[in-house]
């Protein structure tokens, strides 16, 4: 069996944010407008390469970009991947229940 691509892009986005690191990071870039770069690794418990390993993770999976700015790398998040990821989760959810008369 052969699953939709974009099955496959998704289930790499659910990856990629599987660890609590990673959701602080997105936690972080969803409060700025724009691109942060030594700021991520300072509001971290981890070490700058273990920080920056995360940030290739999100990457990778097109939850955050990264440009060149000057001598550092800056992060902003893909807001519309962010979207997507949300929707499929919604579209995971079962349907509401109404509640039953007493």
């Amino acid at each position: 069996m052969t699953f939709p691509d974009s099955d496959i892009l998704l289930a790499a986005r659910f990856k990629a944010l599987a660890h609590p690191a990673r959701l602080a990071i997105v936690r972080e870039l969803l409060a700025v407008e724009g691109c942060r770069c030594g700021e991520i690794v300072r509001g971290l418990p981890l070490a700058q390469s273990t920080v920056s390993e995360h940030l290739r993770v999100l990457r990778e999976a097109g939850i955050i970009e990264g440009e060149i700015a000057g001598p550092r790398t800056c992060y902003c998040l893909n807001r519309e991947a962010l979207a997507s990821v949300a929707a499929a989760i919604g579209q995971l959810a079962p349907p509401a229940r109404m509640a039953e008369p007493a």
